[in-house]
């Protein structure tokens, strides 16, 4: 098969590779769509991986063409996408179901090798069944639709309910009224509109918060933020000096109940404690670019205000209809979101590397690049 290995830290060849069998419990996949994820530039060009060779990416899709043992067989020849985190089902957070919180895990596109190819090998317990009308490009979106969904969830209460009601089709749909109305009420704000920071503001919208902020860096990103829906009035430049300021005034002065930090820089860090309400809650999404450090003065209003601060990572997928992956996957059904609108670039396996070093050198404006196979 042919694939994209990456042999050491800046060396990714394409070449044609023997194609994975599927070992006991897995199945072979034909990967038909994959998403770069910004985790993978630093993966390939600056820190490498956890080892060589490896085949990158972990947010793909695609069709199910072979069974290894003691698989069940309804799964041959069906549309998947893959949860890309391989718990190892005995710590202590995996007794919980909370997977993403493994001690001891495997992952595709960086512990063992990923979609970046024609094929690739996966857990049967890693896979979620596509409905005909969610096509490959939405499902490789799962999976940051997914780390969106379970920031999402960890600030705002109601969400995790896994509340659902029956359609006259039979088709489970999220029940509005596991969100309460101080929830949709809350004043939202939103810093840092890359992929997951857009996908936020999407599922935010989508699940009926009203006042909601954002603060990106780009044009084109506010483009986007305004057909999600977003009021130009409640768009800010990060760039503005007075970007604190700005936030005070259409806040009246308060700050906003409900904060989301989608950068991660100390600096973001410290405007988004000054940004939060007394009492508030914070987010942090992104994953950080360097040493964060702490302020006296940033920690003691997180005292002062009694802030209450949660960390994220990864999302929750139990292969139950409350999980985040199924909460992403059912709105993809029922068209009540299109995330494939933030697909910007669209490369062939064979020019993947194009999409990559656009990524790397930032050439051009980009949200989600996509490589079809």
């Amino acid at each position: 098969m042919r694939a994209w290995v990456l042999h050491g830290i800046d060396k990714l060849a394409f070449e044609n590779v023997p194609a994975p069998g599927p070992g006991p419990g897995e199945v072979r996949i034909a990967v038909r769509a994959a998403g770069i994820c910004g985790s993978d530039i630093p993966r390939i060009y600056r820190t490498g991986a956890h080892r060589h060779p490896l085949i990158p990416g972990h947010e793909f899709a695609g069709e199910v063409v072979e069974l290894g043992e003691d698989v069940d067989k309804k799964w041959l020849g069906q549309r998947v996408g893959v949860f890309p985190l391989i718990p190892c089902h005995v710590c202590g957070p995996c007794q919980k179901k909370q997977f993403e919180m493994c001690r001891n895990y495997g992952y595709l596109g960086s512990r063992r090798d990923g979609g970046f190819a024609e094929y690739v090998t996966a857990p049967a317990k890693n896979l979620i069944l596509l409905p005909q009308q969610v096509s490959f490009e939405e499902a490789a979106m799962l999976e940051p639709m997914a780390v969106a969904v379970h920031a999402m969830r960890r600030i705002l209460s109601g969400k995790d309910t896994g509340a659902f009601r029956q359609t006259a089709d039979g088709m489970a749909v999220a029940d509005r009224e596991a969100l309460p109305e101080e929830e949709l009420s809350c004043k939202t704000a939103v810093c840092g509109l890359g992929t997951i920071g857009l996908l936020l503001l999407m599922l935010l919208k989508e699940a009926g918060v009203r006042e909601i902020y954002a603060i990106g860096n780009k044009d084109f990103q506010k483009e986007l933020a305004l057909k999600l829906g977003l009021e130009e009035a409640c768009y800010c430049d990060s760039r503005r000096q007075d970007q604190h300021q700005w936030l005070m005034e259409r806040t009246g002065g308060a700050g906003v109940d409900r904060y989301f930090e989608c950068v991660g820089k100390k600096e973001t860090y410290a405007l988004a404690v000054d940004g939060t309400a007394p009492a508030g809650k914070m987010v942090l999404v992104g994953n950080p670019y360097s040493d964060m450090t702490l302020e006296k003065e940033v920690y003691w209003k997180i005292l002062r205000n009694q802030l209450t601060i949660f960390g994220t990572w990864n999302s929750s997928f139990t292969g139950e209809e409350k999980d985040d992956w199924n909460y992403a996957l059912k709105r993809l059904a029922e068209k009540k979101i299109s995330p494939t609108a933030m697909i910007s670039h669209r490369f062939s396996l064979e020019e993947l590397e194009k999409g990559l070093r656009l990524m790397r050198d930032k050439t051009e404006d980009y949200v989600k690049v996509m490589g079809i196979v």
